[in-house]
């Protein structure tokens, strides 16, 4: 991919229904830098499907501007999230469904996100589809900074996904944004890669670990 550097490129990314298009700036091991012409969209590479070279009718996303991101850095996916660290950005994790806020700590395989809409969100690194940081100067839905402090989550933090989600074992939680009505409710149990949920019916449900993407409490 690299003949493919500053050139206007065509990606399909999983999860995502319509082509992301933009300018290939950077390229690192397991993630790449594109930018639409208006922001700068890091996105790891497990999640691209494909990538092609725009016809040239869709070339112009002019001049990149400095990115909000240090641009020497060896670029990888853990470090541009260590880079994030409490800058204003925005995710894509599935779909249409983005969520807005901070970076604020970041485990093994999972990282913290705050945001004032869902507090703090536990994250699997490998459902993250793209991040998008914002400029240093620019604040949650233009909130006064001293309206919208970054409060992060005083509970301990585990070193993966798994052991954390143990933590919340008979708690009240919500998996994936509430994007199901089957993905809220008493976290009853995690064993052998199996999250057991006892819904608002009182029936158990049960999902593989691999395909929970968030967590968060109300």
């Amino acid at each position: 991919m690299k003949t493919y550097l500053n050139q206007s490129v065509s990606l399909t990314v999983s999860g995502t229904r319509l082509p992301i298009k933009g300018r290939l700036i950077d390229l690192g091991t397991d993630i790449l830098v594109l930018h639409n012409g208006f922001q700068f969209l890091y996105v790891p590479l497990v999640h691209i499907q494909q990538l092609t070279r725009c016809p040239a009718h869709e070339s112009n996303f002019g001049e990149p501007t400095e990115p909000p991101l240090d641009p020497t850095m060896d670029l990888s996916y853990r470090k541009v999230l260590l880079n994030a660290k409490g800058m204003f950005s925005e995710l894509h994790i599935a779909g249409s469904q983005t969520v807005h806020g901070y970076v604020t700590s970041i485990m093994n395989d999972f990282f913290v996100f705050y945001s004032p809409m869902f507090r703090s969100l536990y994250v699997s690194m490998r459902h993250l589809k793209i991040l998008v940081p914002y400029d240093p100067h620019t604040t949650p839905y233009a909130l006064e900074q001293d309206k919208f402090p970054i409060h992060p989550s005083t509970a301990s933090l585990a070193r993966t996904f798994d052991q954390q989600l143990r933590k919340f074992e008979n708690e009240f939680v919500i998996l994936d944004l509430g994007e199901h009505p089957e993905k809220i409710g008493l976290l009853k149990s995690v064993h052998n890669n199996l999250v057991e949920l006892v819904t608002a019916d009182g029936a158990s449900t049960f999902i593989h670990l691999d395909h929970v993407k968030t967590i968060h409490r109300p």
